[in-house]
């Protein structure tokens, strides 16, 4: 794990991390399913845009791959996210997401892209204490609702975790770019008939615009792009690592923009998720390596 890869992640865990705020702030105005939709729209133009603007080739070709990683990677856990933010507050729905990497961790393992090392093991085990620290969440209501949305919470994760190695084993025969615009427009024409079902119950807000905006073009096309980029040069249990990073930023960007309170444990519990990704990635700051070569 390079230096610069590690800061990637770290930058792509803060763009996640704003992402279940702006879930909570759009679900409920615009629906999920015209949630999930919008959002994958934005993300194929956006990315469709830079696709044209350096002249790749789309990969018509690999339709069937790229309609098995949509369905995995965008379509299943954004549809399942955007449905369980009526029913849990952010905290919640960041601290499950971070169950990505015990699923990346086993997908990998079963491809057999990635080992199943003691290190990673503890990275795992440290990253969930550190993340509990941070949210320190209160009780919630056992009710059948909020236990629905917890295990689509963890179905997503599963998605997310699944869908990683298949998406490095795709960067061995497409460039990141066409993988996340196909993968988008893929996940696009699996949700429109869903969008289009929710569409009469949509209130388009201004505030539900500006952040469905956000998360189509940043934190679903731009993101997705790097992530892709990122996944070409480590392992996929590395690539799945943010989501210990993600309740960190989601915890500061409520802060800074909500005016939520910080917990005790925040400090604590940061400093024991760096060090789980750093378990889980392999990132060693002090160990020499040789020249970079650019993704």
């Amino acid at each position: 794990m390079k230096t610069r890869h590690f800061a990637q992640l770290v930058g792509l865990s803060a763009l996640w991390g704003a992402s279940f705020l702006f879930l909570r702030v759009a679900s409920p105005l615009l629906g999920p399913t015209v949630m999930a939709t919008s959002r994958v729209l934005l993300a194929t133009l956006t990315l469709a845009a830079l696709m044209a603007l350096l002249r790749e080739p789309w990969p018509w070709r690999h339709w069937r791959e790229l309609f098995r990683l949509g369905a995995l990677a965008l379509a299943a856990p954004f549809l399942l996210y955007a449905w369980a933010a009526l029913r849990l507050p952010a905290g919640y729905s960041a601290l499950l997401n971070t169950t990505v990497v015990l699923f990346g961790t086993l997908a990998s393992a079963w491809h057999g892209q990635d080992t199943l090392s003691a290190r990673k093991l503890i990275g795992c085990a440290i990253g969930f204490v550190g993340v509990g620290l941070i949210l320190q969440l209160g009780p919630v209501a056992p009710t059948a609702e909020t236990l629905a949305a917890a295990l689509a919470c963890i179905a997503a994760a599963a998605c997310y975790g699944v869908s990683t190695p298949l998406m490095k084993k795709a960067t061995e025969h497409m460039q990141p770019l066409a993988i996340a615009t196909g993968i988008s427009a893929a996940a696009f024409v699996m949700l429109l008939p869903a969008g289009l079902w929710g569409l009469p119950q949509a209130n388009f807000t201004p505030t539900a615009m500006v952040a469905l905006l956000i998360m189509g073009v940043f934190t679903s096309g731009l993101a997705y792009w790097l992530n892709l980029r990122i996944i070409r040069h480590v392992s996929p249990v590395a690539a799945t690592s943010p989501a210990f990073l993600i309740p960190v930023f989601g915890v500061t960007w409520g802060h800074l923009f909500l005016g939520e309170s910080l917990s005790p444990g925040i400090f604590a519990g940061g400093a024991l998720v760096l060090l789980a990704t750093a378990l889980v990635t392999g990132f060693n700051p002090w160990r020499r390596t040789g020249v970079e070569t650019p993704p």
